[in-house]
């Protein structure tokens, strides 16, 4: 062999040399960027994360089973991204905010970018559309409190989303399903929304890894309160806010329509999950916290004396008792810029 192939050998060899040393130290920069990494992740999210990898998951396909009602999908939205399910925004456990003096426009300053009652963020595409439904009836401080609260939260999770404050007229007793299942009637009327979260005035959330996503099974978002030690009230307890699709909540024919004043309107939705052959899924104890905002009990909202033989009937009624059947006159829809205001006239009770 001559010197010309001694030398090509040789550049050969020192070529692959050089090859091996740079991947071996792009392989322990990446190690030691993953191990250093952890370090600044928060205790909350590998919890919050192992809840959406167990079987229950996102399923995007369940909340495209339908056709749109309208194509509103703009060139912009289609071109962004995808927001991962868990934002990078999360904070985990921010104070929360109770000012005595607060008002709707001291709020409506905090979030100029809503508009309509709607928002969606401006650098990704949200995972699900969101809407947000709370019953409602004189309840003006509790609202401003918890949309002071919610809405950062929100936003920190990069939803779409908007705001359904269903408002009932008069001083017929209070009837918090029948509310709920008109917002979801009246919201769809307006947007193609995946996911519904139905929500109480009240109850503010302490942990925005508390995910307000939809699951493929019914999702129960309050697994501790303060009221309760932060405990679970009881096994089967699905009220305070909940999470269901679109396909969930026609499963189950939406709430029942006869649970007037309070109680028994959640475990009668409990059992129409079961007899839809679902199951409950909650996240993790340590973020699913609430803050409930301590009030008396409201006038016109009294405890429902009917609901131990109502929920007898449940199994019976449950079919033609709901979405099916759920009548009211609408009297206004006022888009104002943080929420929608819907006010109806629900009826009365039928002795």
């Amino acid at each position: 062999m001559g010197i010309t192939g001694i030398i090509g050998n040789l550049l050969c060899q020192m070529r692959f040399l050089l090859f091996i040393a740079v991947c071996l130290t792009i392989v322990g920069w990446a190690s030691f960027y993953m191990k250093d990494s952890t370090r600044y992740t928060p205790k909350y999210r590998t919890p919050v994360e192992n809840f959406w990898k167990c079987p229950t998951s996102v399923k995007k396909t369940e909340y495209n089973s339908q056709p749109p009602l309208v194509e509103q999908t703009s060139q912009k939205e289609v071109d962004l991204k995808t927001c991962p399910i868990l934002s990078p925004n999360l904070q985990g456990v921010v104070p929360l905010m109770f000012q005595p003096n607060l008002t709707l426009a001291d709020v409506e300053k905090k979030f100029p970018m809503m508009s309509d009652g709607h928002y969606q963020p401006e650098t990704c595409r949200a995972q699900q559309k969101v809407a947000i439904l709370i019953p409602y009836r004189n309840r003006e401080r509790h609202l401003l409190y918890l949309l002071d609260n919610l809405l950062p939260f929100l936003q920190r999770q990069q939803l779409d989303y908007a705001i359904y404050i269903i408002n009932q007229a008069g001083d017929v007793t209070f009837n918090r399903a029948k509310l709920l299942n008109i917002g979801y009637l009246e919201a769809l009327k307006e947007e193609n929304w995946d996911c519904f979260i139905f929500h109480d005035v009240d109850l503010v959330p302490e942990n925005d890894y508390n995910t307000y996503l939809c699951d493929s099974e019914p999702k129960h978002l309050v697994v501790g309160r303060n009221a309760t030690g932060y405990r679970l009230r009881y096994k089967g307890y699905f009220g305070g806010v909940t999470a269901m699709t679109r396909k969930q909540i026609a499963k189950v024919n939406g709430y029942s329509n006869h649970y007037w004043g309070w109680g028994g309107e959640d475990d009668d939705l409990y059992y129409r999950v079961l007899l839809g052959q679902m199951t409950v899924v909650r996240p993790p104890a340590e973020v699913a916290r609430y803050t409930m905002i301590f009030h008396n009990r409201d006038a016109g909202n009294e405890v429902n004396k009917e609901r131990v033989n109502l929920l007898k009937k449940a199994s019976m009624v449950w079919k033609k008792d709901g979405l099916n059947s759920c009548t009211y006159k609408l009297l206004s829809i006022e888009h104002e810029p943080l929420y929608i205001n819907i006010t109806v006239d629900i009826g009365k009770p039928h002795h």
